[in-house]
């Protein structure tokens, strides 16, 4: 695919593995798994579930801008929680990153996360 490219950006975390930031092809950019990461120091945030989800989103977003787009453009938006009890949270701050139409999305419960976090997000994007 020649139309394929690299997004990498300092906004974010770095690629902690064999995996890169986001990758666009064409208009079209997938975003690697975020999780709750302080893209400064690399360390997780602490505090509670709502800090980590609100970096999360800070996460994504910086590779939105990197890509050219904005999380308004992701289409499809995965969620993965190591306790479903965090839902509401999680609708509850998504609703501050996001404006209708809201992309489609599932939400995940998984038993465990890179580095023990409770939250990992990874979405695709389509630029206008």
């Amino acid at each position: 695919m020649t139309n394929k490219s690299v997004i990498q950006t300092e906004n974010a975390p770095e690629a902690i593995g064999t995996y890169s930031q986001a990758v666009k092809a064409g208009d079209t950019v997938y975003l690697s798994g975020q999780i709750p990461l302080d893209p400064a120091t690399m360390d997780v945030v602490s505090g509670d579930i709502s800090v980590s989800i609100r970096r999360v989103f800070d996460n994504l977003a910086a590779v939105c801008e990197a890509s050219g787009g904005k999380l308004q453009d992701i289409v499809k938006l995965n969620i993965y929680l190591t306790d479903l009890g965090n839902f509401a949270t999680v609708n509850e701050i998504m609703a501050t990153y996001f404006q209708e139409p809201y992309p489609a999305r599932a939400a995940i419960g998984v038993a465990a996360l890179p580095k023990g976090v409770p939250v990992e997000m990874d979405a695709v994007m389509v630029l206008s």
